[in-house]
């Protein structure tokens, strides 16, 4: 595929800045920017233009529906479609969309977890849009993000405390910045970058495999006569097989603006993973949500079935997702950045000294939130780590901290260079610093 052809692709069905600039009025662009930038509410007048501009693009390219596309406490996503029709006459319709049905939406919440929050006949929820994440086209509807919740306002989903949660942060981060004389920065962002694991299984082979049907995982069965002995499987030549799924799974990914970078093959038979860039942690998990549900349809087109399960074999490697991550400023600064000399970094040193803290005092809440029977499958087997939250500085970040704590001087390394007895190789840096949460 040609440059030209990718970054035409690139983002050509999600409703992004780009578009918004091209068919917005001057001043609803502004009302946007200024929601997502600043916090501030958006008025009806240009909700109803952002609705009606949507409904035009949309259909523009196909989509004759809308829905509300959120995350209930399920797993995976929820939608409920409508169409754009609107009765003109008994024989005439028009095609519309108001900025309300865009706002807001009444699904039944009755069916869905709400993890004890109030009682499952309590039928009426709401879903709300989240202006700050891009609406896309999906399977001929226009996907507008949203959050849902209950009658009284309790979070019935995965990206309310998130959001909640990314505003705390970045206000109480912006607070330690001013302290350091930073009144540039107005914002905090918490960026992501969720690599994902996944099984390609042939499918005509899975469908003799009622466990695997039933439940996505091995319950019985020998081992295979080579499992990860011998790794050879890890970063090995891609199969024509994959690599035609894993060239339809970036396209697709990249017509809704995913930035899909990295594939390659994992370490146990089978298993291969797709690495994105880093992006914040609202549209990093939103992004995560649709490449797990693309993935498995382009597999169905290929005559495979794609499993995401944590941990679905015996005796070799789940698919988990490991998290790039750190926080970032709106004005380009990485707060988890060390510099050339980290020691005399002390604005990093306190993000650090924060974030370890935070750990330490929270483990129980982190721990919960990743207590499922899945990741519990998979916790302490072959590559995942133990069922203990643990933070790995590096040797230099750790003499660093060791020599705050005991109060002693700390002389910074420099950095040295690997030496691989090849005169004509280029020098390697090594890294002095690096910092694992796991």
């Amino acid at each position: 595929m040609s440059k030209e052809k990718v970054t035409e692709l690139f983002g050509s069905l999600v409703f992004n800045e780009n578009v918004m600039k091209q068919r917005l009025s001057a001043t609803c662009y502004r009302a946007w920017k200024k929601c997502v930038e600043d916090g501030a509410p958006l008025s009806l007048e240009t909700a109803h233009e952002m609705a009606a501009e949507m409904k035009n693009w949309a259909m523009d390219h196909g989509a004759t529906h809308y829905t509300h596309w959120f995350q209930p406490m399920t797993g995976v996503t929820a939608e409920k479609h409508d169409s754009f029709i609107t009765p003109e006459t008994p024989s005439q319709v028009l095609m519309g969309f108001s900025g309300k049905e865009l706002v807001r939406g009444e699904p039944d919440a009755s069916s869905f977890p709400s993890g004890g929050l109030r009682a499952t006949f309590e039928a009426r929820g709401y879903t709300a849009w989240d202006p700050t994440s891009f609406a896309f086209i999906k399977d001929g509807s226009l996907c507008i993000p949203t959050i849902f919740c209950s009658y009284s306002g309790q979070a019935l989903d995965k990206k309310t405390p998130l959001l909640r949660s990314m505003d705390e942060l970045s206000r109480q981060a912006v607070r330690v910045l001013k302290l350091f004389g930073d009144t540039d920065v107005k914002k905090v962002i918490s960026q992501v970058g969720p690599e994902q694991e996944y099984f390609l299984i042939d499918k005509d082979v899975f469908n003799q495999r009622e466990d695997l049907v039933l439940t996505g995982r091995t319950l019985f069965g020998a081992k295979p006569p080579k499992g990860q002995e011998l790794e050879d499987h890890y970063f090995g030549t891609i199969k024509p097989r994959v690599a035609a799924f894993m060239q339809e799974l970036d396209e697709e990914l990249w017509k809704l603006g995913i930035l899909a970078k990295t594939k390659h093959n994992e370490v146990a038979p089978a298993q291969h993973e797709l690495a994105p860039i880093y992006n914040d942690a609202n549209t990093a998990c939103d992004h995560n949500q649709l490449t797990m549900e693309i993935m498995k349809k382009v597999a169905g087109r290929h005559n495979m079935v794609c499993l995401l399960h944590e941990k679905p074999f015996a005796g070799v490697n789940g698919s988990g997702k490991h998290d790039n991550w750190s926080l970032s400023t709106d004005t380009g600064h990485n707060l988890f950045k060390p510099g050339s000399t980290p020691s005399q970094n002390a604005r990093f040193l306190l993000f650090l000294a924060a974030f370890i803290k935070g750990v330490d005092e929270y483990q129980d809440l982190l721990r919960c939130s990743v207590a499922n029977p899945g990741n519990d499958h998979r916790l302490g087997a072959q590559e995942a780590p133990p069922a203990i939250l643990s933070v790995f500085l590096g040797d230099e970040l750790t003499a660093i901290v060791d020599a705050i704590i005991h109060g002693t001087k700390y002389v910074d390394q420099r950095m040295k260079s690997i030496s691989i007895g090849v005169d004509a190789l280029p020098p390697i840096p090594q890294d002095t610093t690096g910092l694992l949460f796991t």
